[in-house]
């Protein structure tokens, strides 16, 4: 696959404007990335911006520390779909995954899939703070909330993705769930290197200077 097709083109940083979100679409479409990673309150905007360019949009929700309600998360998700989403990533809740609480976990992610009406769902794992136990055990949380795809890690935290994250979650999720890469992607040999160990789709806000090489 094109390499360019596998990237969420991302701007998630709290003093984002409405320049640097017309900006990232703007850029999004003239390169064919996937979609645009953004905060919610931009999703009306940039869809509005990518109509018809093939450019989708990801909405992040629950972002980023995963720890606010179900209840709130479902909202999100609700209006992001409203507003034009065409996929959304959600943060699970990892407290409750370390506390080995997976009941709460796939009601979590589940309660989010059943909102996005049959958008895909990314539940963003944030490896970083998990050991490789709770890694599987969160990837079959995912599976069985019927979560379109696994991801490594919000970029917010104490690390981002890493090889052996990504080959830990294929091996656990095979293919029954897709796998994006995200959080410390900079250029071409690290993107090249996430998609070797099995990621489907890469989260960047380096993307241009990754395809550019």
């Amino acid at each position: 696959m094109d390499l360019n097709a596998r990237i969420d083109h991302t701007i998630l940083k709290a003093n984002a404007t409405e320049a640097d979100l017309a900006r990232l679409c703007d850029e999004a479409k003239r390169y064919g990335f996937a979609t645009v990673s953004i905060n919610g309150c931009w999703t009306a905007f940039a869809a509005r911006r990518l109509a018809g360019s093939g450019v989708g949009v990801t909405t992040c929700i629950g972002f980023p520390l995963g720890a606010a309600t179900t209840a709130g998360k479902v909202a999100e998700a609700r209006q992001a779909v409203l507003d034009g989403t065409a996929e959304i990533d959600m943060v699970i809740n990892v407290g409750k995954l370390i506390d080995g609480d997976d009941e709460y976990v796939t009601n979590d992610i589940a309660e989010v899939v059943k909102a996005a009406d049959g958008h895909p769902v990314k539940v963003i794992l944030e490896c970083c703070l998990l050991d490789d136990e709770q890694i599987v055990r969160a990837c079959k949380d995912c599976m069985a909330a019927g979560a379109a795809f696994v991801k490594t890690s919000t970029g917010f935290s104490t690390g981002g993705a890493t090889i052996h994250a990504v080959e830990l979650m294929k091996a656990t999720v095979g293919d029954a769930c897709q796998i994006k890469a995200a959080g410390g992607i900079h250029n071409r040999q690290e993107a090249d290197a996430m998609a070797a160990a099995g990621a489907d789709r890469l989260g960047t806000s380096a993307s241009i200077a990754i395809v550019e090489g």
